[in-house]
Parts: structure tokens; C-alpha cells; sequence
């Protein structure tokens, strides 16, 4: 198992989600999420900056 940290824009318009599905959606991409936190918000833009460690499997 690897760790990696990451960043991520969550487009807050765009999602029917919830932000906390949004986010977690977003990292399911990268890995699994271990820990992730909201770093940036931009009103304007409406999009969340989005740092968090994920876990990714081994390729061997």
C-alpha cells in the first residue's frame, strides 16, 4: 500500500451530489481517501480546492 497526497477542484456547480459525496467521489479516482480537508473556497468560480492522503494498492 502506497499513500499519496493529492489536490483536487470540486466543481460545486456541476455535482447533484452533496459536497462531502462530491469530494469523496473525486478522490475514489486518485485512491482511497484516508483523510481529505476543504483548503479553498472561490465564490466566484464555485469550486472547492480539495487537499487529501489517499491510498493507492501496490503494482507489482
Amino acid at each position: 500500500m502506497t499513500t499519496h497526497f493529492i489536490e483536487a477542484e470540486i466543481d460545486l456547480q456541476q455535482t447533484h451530489l452533496t459536497l462531502k459525496e462530491a469530494v469523496e467521489e473525486a478522490l475514489q479516482e486518485q485512491g482511497a481517501p484516508l483523510r481529505w480537508a476543504i483548503t479553498k473556497v472561490n465564490k466566484e468560480k464555485q469550486t472547492a480546492q480539495v487537499e487529501a492522503i489517499v491510498t493507492t494498492a501496490n503494482s507489482q
